[in-house]
C-alpha cells in the first residue's frame, strides 16, 4: 500500500491484538503531496457526514453500511484509547478513501490530539494517537489489515471474505437489508406544487423529480413520506377566471369542460381583460370575495377549474412516474385565522403600516402575516401549513423542494415557527425543516430555457421530444424491425423520460443547469443512456448464461480474487452509506455519482474478468446479479425505468 505506514501500535491495552491482520510492516515512504491532498479531502467529508450521523439509529448498526460498521469498532478504540478521557465526546470519523491509502481511513488522532495534549498523557502526537486506535480495535472478521499514516490516519483494508459474504448475504435476503435506518418515522416532502390553471412548464420539472427522487430515498429508509403537492388553488386569480367564465358561458354548468376549453387559452384571455379593463377588474375582485366567503354558486365554477387543471396535472404525473397527494392553498385556509391566533397570543404579530407582520432577528424586513387589506398571503398559508404538518400530521422532517429565489422566503417562516415553539431552537434536533433549493433549467444561450417565441416550454411537450428521439434512436438501431410498435414506444418512454430526469439529478441542484436533448440521449459518457444500457448489458449476461439465479444464490459461492472482482464488490458494499448520505443531505447527484461510478466499476471488471465459460462462472455471475441488484434500485431511487433489453 503506497503510502503508508504499517505499525503495530505499541499499547498496553488488552485489546491491541492483531494477530488476524494479514500484513504488518514498516513502509515510511509516501509521496506527501498526494497523500494529504486525498486526506484531507476525506477528513472534510468525514467531518461533514459525522454532523449528520444523528439520522441513523444509535442501538442498532445498519449491517449493509460499512462506515456505520467501522464507525462501532472505532468508537470502542477510542474508549480504550482514551479511558481517563471519556468526558470527550468524540465522534468516530470514518469515510472511504482511495484505494492507494485503503479501503477506509479513521481520521481521529488530530482532533484527539488537541483536546489531551498539555494534560498527562502517554501519547506525544498524533502518530502515536492514531497507532493506539489501530491496536484497540476489536477482534472483527471484517479488516483484512490495518495501517497508520501521516498524522495518525488509521487506513483500513477489508476483507474480501467478508465482503464477498455481506454481498452473498444480501441475494438471499434481499437489497431492503441494506437499506438506511433513520432516527425519523414520518416526513412531509412538499414538491412539485403547480398553479390551477396554468400548464406545468420545464421550470415544475426540477421541483418534481428532485421532491420525487427524496421522497423515494426516505421511504426506501422505512420512513412513511407524505407526498404533498401545495398547489396553488386560492387566490385572487380565481375571481378573474370564475368572472370571466359566468360572462363567456352563461350556461357554464351544463357545458361544463367545453364552457373553458382551452385552460391555459382561457386563463390567457381572463388575465388580459383583468389587466386592460377596470369595470371587469373591479368584478373579478368582488367574485374573489364571493367565492372565499363560500358562495355555492361560486365555490362549484372554483371547484370545475380545479378539476379540469387537476386532470392535467395527472397526466404529466403519470408520464413522470411520480405520486403525489393534493393538499393546495385552499386545503390550509380555514385554518389560518387560529394560527395567527396563536401566533398572536405569544406576542410575535406587530402592525406596521397597516399590515400585521412578524418582526425576526437578523433580518431586515419582517415577515408580512396579513396585508394591508386584511387578506392572507403566502407567508401565512404556508406558516399554517408548517403548523399542520408539525401537530396535526405529526412529521418528524418537513421538506421544502422549490427554487432557490424562495430561500428567504422559507428562512423566515422557520424562524417564526421556531419563535413559536414548533421547531426547537437546534436545528439539528427533531422535529426539523429543510428548504431544498435548486437553480434554473437554462437554454444553450445561457438564459432561461424557453420556446423560439420566448414561450415558457411546456413539461409535456418536452416529455413528448424525449420520446420521439429514443424512438428515432431505437428504430436506427433496428429495433423497429426486430420489436413490437408497442415495445418501441414503452422503450422509448423509459429511456427518454430516464435521460430528462437523469441529466437534471446528476448535477448539484443548488446549480443551474443546460438543458440538451443531444447531450441527455448521448450514449456515452454520464448519461442515463449509458447506464440503462449498461444495465441492459449485464442482464443480458445472466441471460445467456442459461443459469437459474435464484437457484444460484443459493447454492453458489461469491468470492473476489481478482482486483477488479474487490474493486466492483467494495463499490457494491458501500451503496447504503451511499444512499444514507443522499438523503441526509438531500443531495441526488450524490446518488447518480455513484451509479455512475458503479456501472465504470463493472465495464472494468467485464473487461478483463470472463464471465460466461470461465472457470469463476458461477461466483461472477453471482457478481453480475448484485450488480444489476443495486443498479436497479439505484434507477427506482432516482425514478428511472430501467430496460433489460436495448
Amino acid at each position: 500500500m503506497n503510502g503508508a505506514f504499517h505499525l503495530i501500535a505499541a499499547t498496553s491495552s488488552p485489546l491491541h491484538s492483531f494477530n488476524r491482520f494479514s500484513c504488518f510492516h514498516s513502509s515510511l515512504t509516501f509521496p506527501k503531496s498526494d497523500f494529504f491532498r486525498a486526506n484531507s479531502r476525506r477528513l472534510i467529508s468525514a467531518l461533514k457526514i459525522a454532523s449528520v450521523s444523528t439520522m441513523a439509529t444509535q442501538d442498532e448498526v445498519n449491517p449493509g453500511n460499512v462506515k456505520q460498521q467501522l464507525s462501532k469498532l472505532f468508537e470502542a478504540s477510542l474508549k480504550a484509547t482514551v479511558p481517563n478521557e471519556l468526558e470527550i465526546d468524540v465522534e468516530p470519523l470514518v469515510a472511504a478513501c482511495t484505494a492507494k491509502f485503503g479501503d477506509y481511513q479513521c481520521n481521529n488522532a488530530m482532533g484527539l490530539w488537541s483536546k489531551i495534549k498539555g494534560k498527562k498523557t502517554e501519547f506525544k502526537g498524533p502518530p502515536s494517537i492514531g497507532q493506539a486506535l489501530m491496536g484497540n480495535l476489536p477482534e472483527c472478521d471484517i479488516v483484512e489489515s490495518c495501517s497508520v499514516a501521516g498524522p495518525g490516519f488509521v487506513n483500513i483494508v477489508l476483507s474480501k471474505n467478508w465482503i464477498a459474504q455481506s454481498i452473498q448475504k444480501m441475494l438471499t435476503e434481499g437489497i431492503g437489508t441494506w437499506a438506511p435506518r433513520l432516527q425519523i418515522r414520518r416526513a412531509v416532502v412538499d414538491f412539485s406544487s403547480p398553479n390551477i390553471a396554468k400548464e406545468m412548464h420545464v421550470g415544475h420539472l426540477r421541483s418534481t423529480i428532485i421532491g420525487d427522487t427524496l421522497a423515494r430515498m426516505l421511504e426506501f429508509s422505512n420512513v412513511e413520506v407524505l407526498r404533498r403537492n401545495h398547489v396553488g388553488d386560492w387566490g385572487t386569480q380565481f375571481g378573474m377566471l370564475i368572472e370571466h367564465l359566468f360572462e363567456t358561458s352563461p350556461n357554464w354548468e351544463d357545458e361544463k369542460e367545453k364552457a373553458v376549453g382551452d385552460l391555459q387559452a382561457f386563463y390567457k384571455e381572463s388575465k388580459q381583460r383583468f389587466d386592460a379593463d377596470p369595470a371587469f377588474k373591479e368584478r373579478a375582485q368582488q367574485a374573489v370575495v364571493r367565492l372565499q366567503s363560500g358562495e355555492s354558486k361560486y365555490r362549484t365554477a372554483w371547484a370545475q377549474i380545479c378539476e379540469i387543471s387537476r386532470r392535467e396535472f395527472d397526466q404529466v404525473y403519470k408520464r413522470l412516474g411520480v405520486q403525489l397527494e393534493e393538499k393546495g392553498e385552499s386545503f390550509y385556509n380555514p385554518y389560518i385565522p387560529g394560527v395567527l391566533k396563536l401566533l398572536a397570543e405569544k406576542e410575535l404579530i406587530e402592525d406596521s403600516e397597516g399590515a400585521r407582520v412578524v418582526f425576526i432577528e437578523g433580518k431586515d424586513i419582517p415577515l408580512i402575516v396579513v396585508k394591508s387589506d386584511g387578506g392572507f398571503n403566502y407567508a401565512s398559508t404556508d406558516l399554517t401549513a408548517l403548523w399542520y404538518r408539525l401537530k396535526e400530521e405529526k412529521a418528524e422532517w418537513v421538506i421544502y423542494v422549490t427554487d432557490v429565489g424562495q430561500q428567504q422566503h422559507f428562512e423566515m417562516v422557520f424562524s417564526v415557527a421556531r419563535m413559536a415553539s414548533w421547531l426547537p431552537s437546534d436545528v439539528n434536533l427533531y422535529p426539523k425543516v429543510n428548504h431544498v433549493g435548486f437553480g434554473l433549467v437554462l437554454g444553450e444561450d445561457g438564459k432561461r430555457f424557453r420556446t423560439r417565441s420566448s414561450e415558457v416550454i411546456k413539461l409535456v411537450d418536452l416529455l413528448d421530444e424525449a420520446k420521439n428521439r429514443s424512438i428515432v434512436a431505437l428504430t436506427e438501431r433496428g429495433k423497429a424491425a426486430e420489436w413490437t410498435k408497442e415495445k418501441v414506444e414503452e422503450t422509448a418512454e423509459k429511456i427518454g423520460y430516464g435521460a430528462v430526469k437523469y441529466a437534471d439529478l446528476k448535477n448539484n441542484r443548488l446549480t443551474n443547469y443546460t438543458f440538451n436533448f443531444d447531450q441527455m440521449l448521448n450514449d456515452k459518457g454520464n448519461t442515463a443512456v449509458y447506464l440503462l444500457y449498461a444495465y441492459a448489458r449485464i442482464c443480458s449476461i445472466i441471460r445467456k448464461s442459461g443459469k437459474d439465479m435464484e437457484d444460484l444464490k443459493k447454492t453458489g459461492a461469491l468470492l473476489l480474487d481478482h482486483a477488479d472482482e474487490r474493486a466492483l464488490g467494495l463499490h457494491l458494499l458501500q451503496f447504503a452509506e451511499t444512499v444514507e448520505e443522499a438523503c441526509t443531505n438531500l443531495l441526488p447527484n450524490v446518488l447518480c455519482e455513484y451509479l455512475y461510478n458503479l456501472s465504470e466499476n463493472f465495464t472494468k471488471f467485464y473487461s478483463n474478468c470472463q464471465v460466461v465459460g470461465s472457470a469463476e462462472e458461477t461466483s461472477r455471475l453471482l457478481l453480475c446479479e448484485a450488480t444489476a441488484t443495486v443498479m436497479g434500485k439505484c434507477f427506482f431511487l432516482l425514478g428511472i425505468n430501467p430496460v433489460d433489453k436495448i
